[in-house]
């Protein structure tokens, strides 16, 4: 399975703090956002990873990943002119995902609990058209609302209903199969002129070939589009790590465990942020998991 993260837009509702830098490259306590969607695709087992991002931010996105071989990922970059829609990723990126499913996420969206790791390997294992993510909110009227069945098929999706029949949100995480490259090159341009990935799954659920998997009470799903909800995630971040004394979204210590890089590469990663909190950290893991390697 290929990644994408979507870290485009204008970011208008941060405004004035998004007028000089992209949403996704502001801080969420001690890293930048876009840290948390793509440790979800390394979670995932994902290591080709597409970033879609604007022609001003797209430069600024490669200085800070590069070509990803440091995370043991194969990175991409690809512009999106215009935000016309979610669903545009698939029709930027066709050339990228090839023959293959693949997994977006947008670059807002945090997403944390224990087990999360298993739950993604496992749907992209068992995945069979479309699988979204759902997680209860108290206001289901602000989002796209998912209803599934007994068994978890989807039986009616709807975007911001006056009437929600679920208080299940769709969260900005999705996994297809290759028939989604095809399905949002068919799309026409909603009212408001995007390519809607409401549209892609209507298709997959007409098809009877989408899955919604609940996020229950374990799981944490924050957005951090306004300015208030960036403060909040700041602050949800900074409470469990300073507890827990772990950090959330550590890309390096992610490809260590996932054994995308070997220890020694983890603490070399570490020294070069060696002056920060985060760089003692990353050191510290790969010095703990050198010493409880096998044969040491």
């Amino acid at each position: 399975m290929k990644g994408i993260v979507l870290a485009g837009g204008s970011g208008t509702r941060l405004h004035p703090i998004t007028q000089v830098v992209s949403k996704q490259l502001l801080p969420v306590y001690d890293k930048p956002m876009v840290y948390y969607p793509l440790s979800v695709l390394m979670l995932a087992g994902i290591r080709d990873v597409l970033l879609i991002s604007t022609p001003g931010d797209l430069p600024l996105f490669r200085r800070l990943f590069g070509d990803g071989s440091h995370l043991g990922l194969r990175m991409e970059y690809t512009v999106q002119p215009e935000p016309n829609g979610l669903a545009e990723a698939f029709v930027l990126g066709a050339d990228f995902v090839g023959e293959d499913s693949v997994a977006l996420v947008l670059g807002d969206n945090i997403f944390y609990g224990q087990g999360f790791s298993k739950l993604l390997q496992r749907s992209v294992a068992e995945l069979e058209g479309c699988t979204l993510f759902g997680y209860a909110v108290r206001d289901p009227q602000r989002y796209g609302v998912g209803e599934t069945d007994s068994e978890g098929r989807l039986v009616s999706i709807e975007e911001k209903p006056s009437h929600p029949r679920s208080n299940k949100a769709v969260t900005g995480l999705y996994l297809y199969d290759n028939e989604v490259v095809e399905i949002a090159r068919s799309l026409r341009p909603s009212a408001r002129g995007e390519l809607e990935i409401t549209d892609v799954n209507a298709e997959y659920l007409r098809a009877g070939r989408a899955r919604m998997t609940e996020l229950g009470r374990g799981y944490a799903w924050l957005d951090t589009g306004t300015h208030e909800s960036l403060l909040e995630a700041g602050q949800f971040v900074q409470v469990l790590e300073n507890r827990q004394g772990v950090r959330i979204a550590c890309l390096e210590e992610i490809a260590l465990r996932m054994g995308y890089i070997s220890a020694e590469q983890c603490y070399e990663l570490g020294r070069g942020l060696a002056k920060s909190g985060y760089g003692h950290y990353v050191m510290e893991v790969a010095r703990g998991f050198a010493e409880t390697a096998p044969g040491n």
